[in-house]
């Protein structure tokens, strides 16, 4: 009877994860534009920031106030899951990012990051748990990372985290809007993107392990709030992009070690008066950027396209826009960018993550209606 019982509960799950990744289950078209259909496959969440895909075709989903829910393949939302920390829900703050171990389905371990109250403000902080799907609950919850610096205030935490090739996490860290001059400070993690071990421990080919007075964790530098990362699926190297002020967006390839110039170079200007801010745009010791934005999007959410389920854009990069609300789609050419279309223009979504689910096609938050949109082919 086990046994049985065992097979049909497989059975069942790969049926509901079918379901899920074809759409035939509670998924309804919204819009049909830029050669996709929209697929709504679950609305009803507050502030949705970020998606993981889970082995049996469910969804893990973040929300910003501090909950964690699981998305049913026919668009249910799970109560909260249990054993969350305690999260600083403020301005921008509150749970941000959630991946799944590389090991997943044998240590069903996740990760994700969130605004940590502290006596002084708040930082953002990454932690790992074991899901209990079966119970919705985290076990085993501990913090494996938090900003050295834990200013007041609440914006700019950053914080997306992806796991390279050799298993390390990193973590992308804001200059949490006060603190902008640290981002060129090695020895303060704002305005940075981290590169740690699974257990938190420092992993010893990091840049700046052997330099006095620099925190190890340190991968690269110079960074405003970087709210976008994905793995190039040739190099591997890390991309990312981050939210210029007036002006500014910007889309890099962050190598190891490298100033990404905030605030000293930047394309963007001061908020209200639109003065100029640093030096200039270029400096021959900071990386320059792939494309940069002027006027800002805001984006937030990428994912680069490795699948033929989209004719012509396997390779591409996809970015999603919070003011712009779209999708932007993005070319290498030669060393640079450049933006080929812009995508769901006129639904009017706020895009705050783009991930590429395990059917090739791409799924996005759409934190306008709380809701998980899937982008058919036509």
């Amino acid at each position: 009877m086990m046994r049985g019982a065992r097979v049909r509960r497989r059975v069942s799950g790969a049926v509901a994860a079918l379901a899920l990744i074809a759409g035939v289950v509670g998924g309804m078209p919204v819009a049909a534009a830029d050669g996709v259909r929209v697929v709504q496959v679950a609305r009803g969440l507050d502030t949705p920031w970020a998606l993981a895909f889970l082995p049996d075709g469910r969804l893990l989903v973040t929300e910003r106030p501090g909950r964690m829910r699981v998305v049913s393949a026919d668009g249910t939302l799970s109560a909260p899951i249990a054993g969350l920390p305690e999260v600083q829900a403020r301005g921008q703050g509150g749970l941000l990012d959630v991946v799944l171990s590389p090991s997943f389905e044998r240590d069903r371990t996740i990760f994700f990051s969130f605004a940590q109250p502290t006596e002084g403000g708040a930082r953002t902080a990454v932690a790992r748990a074991v899901l209990d799907l079966q119970g919705l609950r985290l076990n085993e919850v501990k913090v494996i990372f938090a900003q050295k610096d834990e200013p007041s205030g609440g914006h700019h935490w950053g914080s997306r985290l992806v796991f390279d090739r050799h298993g390390m996490l990193f973590v992308t860290l804001g200059d949490r809007f006060s603190g902008r001059d640290k981002a060129q400070d090695l020895s303060s993690h704002l305005g940075k993107i981290v590169r740690i071990a699974p257990d938190g421990s420092v992993p010893p080919d990091n840049p700046f392990v052997a330099k006095p007075g620099a925190l190890p964790e340190i991968w690269s530098y110079g960074h405003r709030n970087v709210q976008g990362a994905a793995l190039h699926p040739v190099t591997g190297n890390l991309w990312a992009h981050e939210h210029g002020p007036q002006g500014g967006d910007e889309v890099n390839e962050v190598l190891p070690g490298r100033n990404y110039g905030w605030p000293v170079i930047t394309y963007g200007r001061e908020y209200v008066i639109g003065t100029k801010i640093g030096e200039g745009t270029e400096r021959a010791d900071v990386q320059p950027p792939k494309l940069q934005w002027t006027p800002s999007i805001a984006p937030s959410g990428m994912a680069f396209s490795t699948s033929s389920v989209y004719p012509g854009w396997q390779g591409d990069l996809f970015v999603g826009a919070l003011k712009f609300r779209l999708v932007s789609r993005l070319s290498e050419q030669g060393d640079k960018l450049v933006e080929r279309e812009r995508l769901l223009q006129d639904a009017g979504k706020r895009i705050r993550d783009v991930r590429q689910g395990p059917d090739g096609k791409l799924w996005v938050l759409d934190e306008t209606d709380g809701a998980v949109l899937r982008l058919d082919p036509i």
